[in-house]
C-alpha cells in the first residue's frame, strides 16, 4: 500500500468497534495481515509480544485520530498535530479504546518499534532497523509520520459516533467532517440527540405539571 494515510486508516480499522470483530486476533493473523500488504514477508511469523505491540500501536493511533477532530487545536502554535504528541507525558485515554484495552503512553509504544531516521532522495524518512513482523509494525508507524510530512495527518480521523469509530480520511475543504458516513452514523447520532432532547422536554413538562403555580 503506497498511500501512508490509507495504510494508517486500514490498520486502525483492523478492529471494528461496532461489530466487535478483530482482523488480527492472533499472532498468525497479524503476520498474514502484514504480509498481505507487503509490510512483511509471507514466511514471517509473529509472537504474542508482536501482537501486543500491534494492538497498542493501533489503539494509540486511534486515540490520536480522535483528537484530530479539534482542527483549531491542531492548527494552533504548539498544537497536537504530530503522531504520538499527546499533550501530556502519558497522553489522554478515551473510554472508547477498543480491543486490547487502554493504549499505553505514545512514547512507550513508539519506543518499542525498531526505527531509525535515514536520508533519502526525497528527504529525511523513517525506516525499520529490523526484519519480519516488528519491521512491518515499524513501517506503519513510519507511515503515520509520512502522512504528517505530506500534510495529511490532520485529515486522518475516526468517526465521532461512539459505536463506530471507523478511521477515515477527511477530504472536506475545511476538515469539518465528523462521521465516516453522514447517512448512517451522522443520522444515528442526530437521531439519538433528538430523542434525548424530546425526553428532556417531556420530563420538564411533567415536572412543571406536578408543581402548579400558586398565588
Amino acid at each position: 500500500m503506497n498511500d501512508p494515510a490509507a495504510l494508517v486508516c486500514d490498520f486502525v480499522n483492523t478492529y471494528d468497534v461496532e461489530s466487535g470483530t478483530d482482523a488480527v486476533p492472533s499472532p498468525a493473523a497479524l503476520a498474514a495481515w502484514l504480509a498481505g500488504r507487503g509490510l512483511a514477508a509471507p514466511s514471517d511469523t509473529a509472537t504474542g509480544d508482536d501482537l501486543a505491540l500491534a494492538v497498542a500501536l493501533r489503539e494509540t493511533l486511534r486515540e490520536a485520530l480522535r483528537r484530530n477532530h479539534d482542527a483549531r487545536a491542531a492548527d494552533a502554535p504548539g498544537g497536537s498535530d504530530v503522531p504520538g504528541d499527546s499533550g501530556g507525558p502519558d497522553g489522554p485515554v478515551s473510554d472508547g479504546a477498543a480491543a486490547g484495552g487502554r493504549p499505553g503512553p505514545p512514547s512507550r509504544v513508539f519506543a518499542g518499534l525498531p526505527l531509525r531516521v535515514t536520508l533519502t532522495a526525497g528527504g529525511p524518512a523513517l525506516e525499520p532497523v529490523a526484519e519480519g513482523v516488528p519491521a512491518g509494525l515499524a513501517r506503519i508507524a513510519a507511515a503515520a509520520m509520512a502522512a504528517h510530512a505530506a500534510g495529511m495527518w490532520p485529515r486522518l480521523k475516526v468517526c465521532t459516533e461512539s459505536t463506530c469509530q471507523w478511521a477515515f480520511v477527511d477530504s472536506s475543504k475545511n476538515r469539518s467532517r465528523s462521521w465516516c458516513s453522514m447517512r448512517v452514523c451522522g443520522n444515528r447520532t442526530k437521531t439519538r440527540a433528538y430523542r434525548a432532547r424530546r425526553q428532556a422536554e417531556t420530563g420538564s413538562r411533567h415536572l412543571r405539571a406536578g408543581f402548579p403555580d400558586t398565588v
